[in-house]
């Protein structure tokens, strides 16, 4: 049985760092049951993530250092929202930068909740086609190479867990139905 309840409110916040990030603070809050306690709550401004579909059915993948994991991982091209900017524009954005490619059609595949628990963050997921080439544009923190794999293998390392990036996973099983359908 699921239950739906009305937000709760944040009665006081104590902002403790801000950064590259976000806004990382302890918010006093009454819960929707009555309830008052503290809670520890990154404020985020939100991300695009793209998966670039070229035409010959394979996807760009990223392999990406991502030193909070100590790990290289597999990732679809993803960033976070500038002020101002709008989401097209930012999966676009993320696009160019990271894999050096323009999309022609961009495909919404809808929003997931990255860490509920202690962060407000959604990241926004698209799926990029009618691709053109161009020249990626990296950040000084981007440790990252593109591969391009069938698209069918990607879905196989995302449900064998051999891509572990929660974004990553999500949009290219979301993506399979549109890409099913333009075969």
């Amino acid at each position: 049985m699921t239950h739906t309840f009305e937000p709760g409110h944040t009665r006081q916040r104590r902002e403790l760092w801000r950064g590259s990030v976000g806004s990382f603070g302890e918010e006093d809050v009454a819960l929707p049951d009555g309830r008052r306690l503290t809670l520890a709550i990154l404020q985020h401004p939100g991300a695009c993530a793209v998966v670039p579909l070229l035409g010959d059915g394979r996807v760009v993948l990223l392999r990406q250092y991502r030193h909070a994991v100590r790990e290289t991982l597999w990732e679809i091209p993803a960033g976070k929202l500038d002020p101002g900017e709008s989401l097209t524009e930012c999966a676009l954005r993320e696009l160019r930068e990271e894999t050096g490619f323009v999309a022609g059609l961009l495909t919404p595949l809808g929003s997931v909740h990255v860490t509920p628990g202690y962060s407000d963050e959604r990241i926004h997921l698209f799926l990029a086609r009618e691709l053109q080439a161009g020249r990626a544009a990296l950040s000084d923190n981007e440790i990252l190479t593109t591969t391009p794999l069938p698209f069918e293998r990607a879905l196989e390392m995302a449900e064998q867990g051999e891509i572990s990036d929660a974004k990553s996973v999500i949009a290219l099983l979301r993506a399979r139905r549109h890409v099913a359908g333009a075969r």
